[in-house]
């Protein structure tokens, strides 16, 4: 069989690739092996499961619940929650496991299921592995008393709030326009700004199972850049459909993005003394801008791989308090074990509060480079690395760009393709030189 997890889960077409019976071998297994770790040894073992709006969640959820309660496990359902509020919970309460139903960014058609260890933690590769290995197995279930209990969970959204206010100084005075992504977010993300002290227009909060990043959120900002216009607001942000990122939008309309959200933030807890080992870790996407800007101010960036959970592996082994990628995702450990954009909002406000600087003001920190990114398809990416041609152009022209530019080969990890990523002083520059390097791809590396 094929490797189903990937880099954040298990993730596809809800009752296609996606279906009941593999949901409920997921959890049978996730449970099945978390107990063979001795995770649950001494206590009944309990799991937290919550859920985006998405249709195909709800009988996705009573998938994942059977199978939790059939192996054994107590189960508090969550409801609609973010992907962080989970992962709080999954902490607070002193959960063995977290399960998360949510294609994040996804189009609606599309579902996934996520699991956290105890601490709101994601599993890692080898547990991961080791529950794929298992599925299907035959096993003896739990019979009589020793299946699980299954109770709704009505203060998960208040609680989740409560937490993510009591990170923050209050925001009062400040406008701010929050698009929900008709997402898991919808109900926590209003209040838990308006409770922060913000005033609040709330847009694409009125999930009905269909809509959820359809045409708004962090993937299609204009509707959020004509809001904030429209009320006159001082900020915007956009999250995703299980709000664990975001992305902001200045009082003029003008895009905020990953990297000048992540240098803000930086900024702000160095200056509180809060930046640990004054380090922010960025992943190899970030915009040379934004390295740029970090090591003026004083503080070093450290580049993973793509993806979030590289980057917090990173901050997990050194011990760093602030990290985040271009698209949105930022990490703040000292109030969250993953990726949350309410919390991210509720922070860039704060700093606009304690500076009195608006929210263009701080992000002009990073003058970003000109950046292309090409995707060639239908090449051989195993051998990007290798061929010598391809790698002696790629040498010809970091040497022309100097240290006014870079280039980035990265094979995609799904797709047999390779993207080309430059930045430079100028647009044309940074296009020219990506047409150049896409077409050496192709004539090394075509698969035809």
């Amino acid at each position: 069989m094929a490797r189903i997890f990937g880099t954040d889960g298990v993730r596809g077409e809800a009752n296609g690739v996606l279906t009941a019976p593999l949901a409920l071998d997921l959890s049978v297994a996730a449970a099945r092996v978390l107990a063979d770790r001795g995770e649950f040894a001494g206590h009944r073992p309990l799991a937290v499961v919550g859920r985006d709006t998405r249709i195909s969640g709800q009988f996705l959820e009573n998938a994942v619940v059977a199978g939790l309660a059939s192996a054994g496990v107590d189960v508090l359902l969550l409801g609609v929650l973010p992907t962080p509020g989970v992962a709080f919970l999954t902490d607070s309460l002193g959960a063995d496991l977290g399960v998360v139903i949510s294609a994040s960014h996804n189009a609606m058609p599309d579902n996934g299921i996520k699991f956290l260890a105890r601490g709101g933690v994601k599993l890692d590769d080898a547990a991961e592995q080791v529950i794929e290995a298992r599925l299907g197995e035959e096993w003896q279930p739990p019979t009589g008393a020793d299946v699980g209990r299954v109770t709704p969970y009505a203060t998960a959204v208040p609680e989740y709030v409560d937490h993510l206010v009591s990170t923050t100084k209050p925001l009062t005075g400040l406008r701010v326009v929050l698009d929900c992504a008709n997402g898991a977010a919808s109900q926590a993300g209003p209040l838990a700004l308006t409770a922060a002290g913000a005033t609040v227009i709330a847009t694409h909060d009125q999930p009905d199972g269909l809509n959820i990043n359809d045409g708004c959120g962090s993937t299609h900002l204009g509707p959020l850049q004509a809001a904030v216009l429209e009320h006159g607001a001082d900020a915007g942000f956009a999250l995703d459909g299980d709000a664990d990122r975001c992305l902001a939008v200045d009082a003029a309309g003008d895009v905020v993005d990953g990297d000048q959200i992540l240098a803000v933030l930086a900024l702000g807890l160095r200056d509180a003394g809060r930046l640990a080992q004054d380090t922010v870790v960025a992943t190899v996407m970030s915009n040379l801008g934004f390295v740029r800007a970090m090591r003026e101010a004083g503080i070093e960036p450290r580049q993973t791989k793509v993806g979030d959970r590289y980057v917090l592996e990173e901050m997990n082994a050194s011990g760093y308090s602030l990290g985040g990628e271009q698209s949105g995702h930022v990490i703040m450990s000292d109030y969250a074990t993953t990726g949350d954009g309410i919390l991210t909002a509720l922070h860039v406000l704060e700093r606009m509060v304690v500076t009195g600087r608006t929210l263009s003001d701080l992000a002009s920190v990073v003058t970003r480079f000109p950046q292309v990114l090409l995707n060639v398809p239908g090449v051989d990416k195993s051998r990007a690395s290798t061929d010598e041609v391809l790698l002696a152009s790629v040498a010809e022209e970091e040497a022309r760009l100097g240290d006014t530019g870079r280039v980035l080969l990265r094979p995609s990890g799904t797709e047999p393709l390779v993207r080309v990523m430059v930045e430079a002083a100028t647009e044309r520059d940074a296009q020219e030189t990506a047409e150049r390097l896409a077409a050496v791809v192709r004539d090394r590396l075509s698969l035809a």
